[in-house]
C-alpha cells in the first residue's frame, strides 16, 4: 500500500534526482530515502529510478506517474490546510521560502515575532532561488515564498509586500568622489560593478539597472551571497547595488559608504507567493503584514 511519506519522498527525488539532496530536504537519512522509494517501487513492480554513477534519473515508469504525483501531495497538502480551526490564524506547520537577498534581513525580527505572537505556529524555512522557490511552491513543497517581481509563473497569486529601493555601495575610502546627496543613475557608468551569480535575482535586476546607463563596466568577480560582495567593495575591488533593507545590517561590518540614488530610484518589488487553491489565504494576509512590519529601512 503506497504511503504519503513514499508519494513525498518520490516527488522530492524526481525533482532533484539526487538522493543526498532530496534527503537533505525531507530531513531523513539516504538510507531511510531508499528505503521509501524501494518500497514504493515494490507497490508498482517496476524501478522508478534509474541509478547511475553520475546520479539519478526517472525511468518510463516513473516519467508516468510524476504529475499524478504531484496533484495528489499538492491537494493533501491543501487539505491539511483546512484542518486549522476556525478563526485561528498563523498555527499549525508553515513552510516559507525566501530569496537570499531577503532572508538574512527580514527573518531575524520575524522569527522572533512569531514565536512570541504565535507560539502554536510551526515554521520551517527555505533559502534558495526564485526559480526554485516557485517551483517547490507550485509543486506544494512550500506553502509560500518570499520573491521580487517579476515571478515568472502566471498560475501564483501575489500578495504585495512592498518596494525595496537600491542604492550604490562604494568602499569607504571613495566616499569623497560624491558630493553629499544622491547619486545621478549615470554615475554607474564610472563604476566597476560587482554582481551575484547567474540565478540570482538581484543580478538579475542589477542588469536591468544598469542597461539604462550606457557603458556601465562589470567585473568579473562574483559571489553567492550580498555580505560576501560587499565585502569585495570594502576591499576597494569595485561597487554594487544594496538593497534599502540591506543597508543597515551590512553597514555595521564596516568598510563601505551607501549612497542613495537621486529620483526616481531603481528599486525591487517584494511579494509574497502561494498557490491559488489554498485555504491559507488569511494565514498569508497575516504573514505579510508581519513581514511589512519587520522590515528594517536604512
Amino acid at each position: 500500500m503506497l504511503t504519503l511519506r513514499q508519494l513525498r519522498s518520490f516527488r522530492t527525488l524526481s525533482e532533484t534526482l539526487h538522493f543526498g539532496e532530496a534527503a537533505r530536504r525531507l530531513n531523513i537519512s539516504q538510507p531511510a530515502l531508499s528505503a521509501q522509494i524501494a518500497a514504493m517501487e515494490e507497490s508498482f513492480g517496476s524501478l522508478l529510478f534509474e541509478r547511475r554513477p553520475s546520479g539519478v534519473t526517472m525511468t518510463p515508469s516513473g516519467e508516468a506517474i510524476v504529475e499524478r504525483v504531484r496533484t495528489i501531495l499538492t491537494d493533501v497538502d491543501e487539505l491539511e490546510g483546512l484542518g486549522t480551526p476556525a478563526g485561528s490564524v498563523l498555527s499549525g506547520r508553515l513552510r516559507l521560502g525566501l530569496i537570499a537577498t531577503v532572508a538574512p534581513y527580514l527573518l531575524p525580527t520575524l522569527l522572533a515575532r512569531l514565536a512570541r505572537e504565535h507560539p502554536t505556529l510551526d515554521i520551517s524555512i527555505r533559502e534558495s532561488l526564485t526559480r526554485v522557490l516557485v517551483s517547490d511552491v507550485m509543486a506544494g513543497e512550500l506553502d509560500c515564498a518570499v520573491v521580487a517581481l517579476p515571478v515568472g509563473e502566471d498560475r501564483l497569486q501575489a500578495i504585495a509586500l512592498f518596494e525595496d529601493r537600491f542604492h550604490l555601495a562604494i568602499p569607504l575610502a571613495e566616499a569623497g568622489r560624491f558630493q553629499q546627496g544622491r547619486v545621478p543613475l549615470g554615475a554607474l557608468a564610472g563604476e566597476r560593478l560587482i554582481l551575484l551569480e547567474e540565478g540570482h535575482c538581484l543580478r538579475e535586476q542589477a542588469m536591468k539597472v544598469c542597461q539604462l546607463v550606457e557603458s556601465t563596466r562589470f567585473s568579473g568577480l562574483g559571489a553567492t551571497s550580498l555580505s560576501t560582495i560587499l565585502r569585495m567593495v570594502a576591499g576597494g575591488l569595485g561597487a554594487t547595488l544594496i538593497p534599502d533593507m540591506a543597508v543597515r545590517v551590512e553597514m555595521a561590518a564596516g568598510g563601505i559608504e551607501v549612497l542613495p540614488f537621486q529620483e526616481p530610484a531603481p528599486s525591487r518589488r517584494l511579494v509574497l507567493v502561494h498557490r491559488p487553491s489554498t485555504a491559507r489565504r488569511a494565514d498569508f494576509e497575516a504573514l505579510a503584514g508581519l513581514l511589512r512590519d519587520g522590515r528594517e529601512p536604512s
